[in-house]
């Protein structure tokens, strides 16, 4: 079966069942600030969900494009997907749990024809109460006896708490409740003991969330019942097309076989086990790039917000190219392909198509210069070695972070100089990297000092984002002309030969409030400062530096040599307002800024 069939079977089900079809919303959320994506269905319903009518009733259904990044290190894998189409359906106000999980089963069994014997599902244990959370919110046993009914046995069915079987919401704040979730069982062995549907040995593969919308999560974190219970669910169109069709993963599927066989012409390799990693996140990501490029509210790559996002995606695909041995410029033929296969559903992509070519050109070029620094900061660094020494992890991790060097280009790069790579310590600061990276992204690094030095250390932390945010506004010839910072506030100069709008204001502070809220790691790195210079560091008063330098990098807000002191994470800054803007001399802006709670 195809995409269109499964598309359409999925359709027809829930239409027949009292269903209205409704339309795949845009990736950029409206009216929500606390997501950069759609990343469900439910996105564009949430005011439906807390109670407004919708004017297509009260039972929907619809494909949503989402994006999720939360679990990109995934991807490479048969069933992980930063973009991916959602099957979902909803009920608002009207039937709940028991219909909700005999519709699921009957889909899943009828009509996809899995096997009952080949499903798992698990259902929310219950959440006691603590002296964290008021609520006490109970174990869902009409959800187990709503599976038995349909037939399910005691072994098939997995009790989890709030992190496996709670769902929402999206943001901070909207509907959220406990799901049951439905696996495929791959007929492989239990890995041991306590193996089930949690675990990530590959047995169990989720193919469906049913979401029990019973609550709405407040700003204060508190959970108030909502009013009327709603069903939120969803299903990746990419999974269940592979479970119905018997294939090992997603990329069997006509979704996405034939972007692989597009970079199988393009690279000249065959698509083996050995490289299939590669194949896998350069098709994923493509798609993803080319979605969000093709979107109506046209996202461009850049610094801040669904732009880094962009920006990132982009330059993974054009480093695995590099390791696929493809150096040119194939992102548009691998685009054409996509806007090909998916057109007919997404029209926006053929509308959008000279805009996505042009982002696509423009990126490219962009970062082929940010890598050529890349080959300069490599030969300083080869240079100090001599044949049979090594290059350290970290210096290899550095050309990968900074520049977008995959390992494969700096193991070439070294072994024409004689030399080799620590290459245990570069996977150590890959995967400390990775891990700081998804706690940030999870709001785990918390703020907690309270003294002066500390205020001092997030003040001077606030002009690095605020030098950075200015350049992004005003233009790279911004360049800083001094500071001063006390406990209080801190006072930055910087060239530029006007007053700056009210609106330039606002952007400059929305960017370094941007940086905070993602709670971004403040990395610090000793270097001789050619090599600072040569990795794209800024640095005022180039004089006073010794050979040696400290170089501060905030993800890409800011990379700049300096001294200290600094906040370890953004999100230590908690919020940065400007309190005023004036002339400080001739050519010279000076701007007074504060931190707070």
């Amino acid at each position: 079966m195809q995409a269109d069939e499964m598309r359409l079977m999925y359709v027809k089900f829930f239409e027949e069942r009292g269903h209205k079809e409704i339309a795949s919303a845009s990736l950029i959320p409206d009216n929500d600030p606390s997501v950069l994506f759609t990343t469900a269905g439910m996105h564009p319903l949430v005011p439906y969900l807390l109670g407004e009518r919708h004017p297509m009733g009260k039972r929907l259904v619809s494909i949503q494009k989402c994006i999720r990044t939360d679990d990109i290190e995934e991807v490479g894998d048969g069933f992980h997907h930063t973009f991916f189409e959602m099957l979902g359906n909803w009920s608002l106000g009207d039937y709940f749990k028991e219909e909700s999980i005999k519709m699921s089963y009957d889909f899943l069994t009828d009509v996809v024809g899995i096997p009952a014997d080949k499903l798992a599902v698990t259902i929310f244990e219950g959440y006691e109460q603590s002296a964290t959370r008021g609520e006490q919110i109970p174990k869902d046993e009409e959800a187990y006896q709503y599976w038995k009914q349909v037939g399910l046995n005691d072994n098939q069915i997995y009790y989890y708490g709030m992190k496996e079987n709670w769902w929402g919401p999206a943001g901070e704040t909207g509907p959220c409740g406990p799901d049951t979730e439905m696996f495929f069982d791959m007929g492989t062995d239990f890995c041991g003991e306590g193996c089930g549907p949690a675990c990530s040995c590959g047995k169990f593969v989720e193919i469906w969330n049913n979401v029990f919308m019973q609550y709405n999560k407040l700003a204060d974190g508190s959970l108030a019942i909502l009013d009327r219970k709603n069903v939120d669910t969803g299903m990746s169109l990419e999974r269940i097309l592979a479970i119905y069709n018997h294939m090992g993963s997603n990329y069997e599927t006509d979704l996405l076989a034939p972007i692989i066989m597009k970079l199988v012409s393009l690279t000249g390799l065959a698509y083996t086990a050995e490289n299939q990693r590669e194949f896998r996140i350069v098709t994923d990501h493509m798609r993803a790039v080319t979605f969000i490029l093709g979107d109506y509210k046209k996202i461009s790559p850049s610094n801040t917000g669904q732009g880094y996002v962009l920006r990132r995606l982009i330059r993974r695909v054009i480093r695995t190219l590099k390791t696929m041995g493809l150096s040119e410029n194939a992102l548009l033929q691998i685009a054409e392909t996509i806007i090909t296969l998916n057109a007919a559903v997404y029209p926006e992509l053929s509308e959008n198509q000279e805009y996505i070519v042009e982002q696509l050109d423009k990126e490219f070029d962009v970062f082929s210069r940010t890598l050529g620094n890349g080959l300069k900061a490599a030969a300083i660094a080869l240079s100090a070695l001599r044949p049979g020494e090594r290059l350290s992890g970290s210096e290899a991790f550095r050309l990968f972070d900074t520049f977008g060097f995959p390992l494969e280009l700096t193991e070439e790069l070294a072994k024409e100089k004689g030399v080799s790579i620590d290459k245990e310590s570069f996977m150590n600061h890959l995967t400390i990297h990775q891990e700081k990276s998804r706690s940030s992204a999870q709001g785990l690094f918390k703020g907690g000092l309270a003294d002066n030095s500390e205020q001092t250390a997030r003040l001077h932390t606030a002009t690095h984002l605020l030098n950075g945010a200015l350049q992004t506004v005003l233009g790279s010839g911004v360049a800083q002309r001094g500071s001063n910072i006390n406990a209080e506030r801190l006072r930055f100069d910087f060239s530029f030969e006007r007053k700056m709008t009210e609106d330039e204001l606002r952007r400059v502070s929305g960017i370094v409030n941007e940086a905070i809220c993602m709670g971004v790691d403040v990395i610090c790195e000793e270097m001789p400062v050619e090599y600072a210079t040569a990795s794209g560091a800024i640095g005022v008063f180039d004089k006073k530096y010794g050979e040696v330098v400290k170089v501060y990098s905030i993800g890409e807000y800011s990379k700049e040599i300096c001294g200290g002191p600094h906040a370890s994470n953004t999100s230590e800054l908690k919020s940065f307002r400007i309190l005023k803007e004036e002339s400080s001399s001739s050519g010279v802006r000076r701007i007074k800024a504060v931190i707070e709670e």
